[in-house]
């Protein structure tokens, strides 16, 4: 274990913020991250208002966590039992992609890629071009980067644009099909991003996406509630969690009919949060088990004293953490789910 660290966990979160050029700020980033979030004293209001600046914070300070802990898609997968966890979302991705309905010639928006596995995925499987939209200058590097040592004529097909998906920086009616996955849930309202997603939609043409909802077991009376809806939006950069029928009713608000809607957490083989729970043992996913945790955390602390990790990336790995157990307990009360899908048509 002690060379699969040294060789993917220092260059990882070496890179925090983006580069060591930004190491200086670094500890600036993680105390203005935090400051939006209730544990610290923060609000909605806030996260809503400045939502772009904190989810830039959160990316500058988490991806190279997420790529080191996931891979280069993060999200969640359906999974079956004696799946693996990349096979289960490569086919998550795939099962989107189908719904989308489009191939070769097809112009596909990505909204929210991060740093493109998803994307690559898609326009592999589909043969479709895709754009990916991201305001986040780090992951966009990462993408174009990743994209170019890919080979296989992805560079061609591929592109990546920064932009806020409050205001997609495209024409109207401009692509084939629309999807996002995980991605809206940063959004400091459904309606708005979804409406922009309207406006560049070519009519008659599908938006299909899997979205952070809490679902109707969530009261937000009981405090055990509130604090794992608090943990998980301080761990994964969000504004406030809608419930499954708020990201419906957003939807239709926008302007979509909506095609098709389901929970695909209920009734799993593998519960989807099985990945990210401590108390399990895996040798494919020992980076999240209690004692895979246990020596990334320290090993980040010995990092950030020997100053190849910026300062506050202890903390970062922290809230992480938090944000991951907050996941678990979400899911295990089924209070949360990360894949509500959908699939929405733009009327004629």
């Amino acid at each position: 274990m002690a060379p699969s660290l040294a060789n993917v966990v220092a260059p990882n979160v070496a890179s925090i913020g983006g580069n060591k050029d930004n190491h200086v700020d670094s500890l600036d980033r993680v105390d203005g991250y935090e400051r939006y979030h209730a544990v610290h004293g923060g609000d909605v209001s806030a996260r809503r208002s400045a939502y772009a600046d904190m989810v830039n914070k959160y990316y500058d300070l988490a991806t190279s966590f997420y790529e080191y802990g996931w891979g280069q898609s993060f999200h969640f997968g359906v999974r079956y039992r004696g799946e693996t966890l990349p096979e289960s979302i490569k086919r998550h991705e795939h099962y989107l992609a189908m719904k989308l309905g489009v191939g070769e010639g097809s112009h596909v928006l990505d909204v929210g890629c991060g740093i493109g596995g998803p994307l690559r995925e898609i326009a592999t499987f589909t043969g479709a071009g895709i754009t990916g939209l991201n305001n986040n200058q780090h992951q966009i590097g990462r993408a174009e980067e990743i994209t170019r040592d890919a080979g296989r004529g992805l560079s061609e097909r591929c592109h990546y644009v920064k932009g806020d998906f409050m205001h997609l920086p495209f024409e109207k009616e401009t692509f084939d099909a629309v999807y996002q996955i995980e991605a809206t849930c940063h959004a400091p309202s459904l309606k708005d991003v979804y409406a922009e997603v309207l406006r560049v939609l070519k009519p008659g043409k599908v938006f299909a996406g899997y979205e952070w909802c809490l679902t109707d077991a969530y009261d937000e009376g009981v405090e055990e509630h509130r604090r794992i809806k608090q943990e998980i939006e301080i761990g994964n950069g969000l504004p406030d969690i809608k419930t499954c029928q708020e990201c419906l009713e957003a939807l239709r608000a926008a302007g979509f009919q909506v095609l098709e809607a389901k929970d695909l957490s209920e009734n799993q083989q593998v519960p989807w949060y099985e990945p990210l729970d401590p108390n399990r043992f895996s040798l494919s996913a020992f980076r999240t088990t209690s004692m895979g945790r246990f020596i990334t955390r320290n090993f980040v602390r010995l990092l950030e004293v020997l100053r190849v990790a910026p300062p506050g990336s202890s903390r970062v790995s922290h809230f992480l953490e938090e944000g991951a157990d907050g996941l678990v307990a979400g899911g295990k009360m089924n209070l949360f789910t990360p894949m509500f899908f959908f699939v929405a048509m733009k009327p004629n």
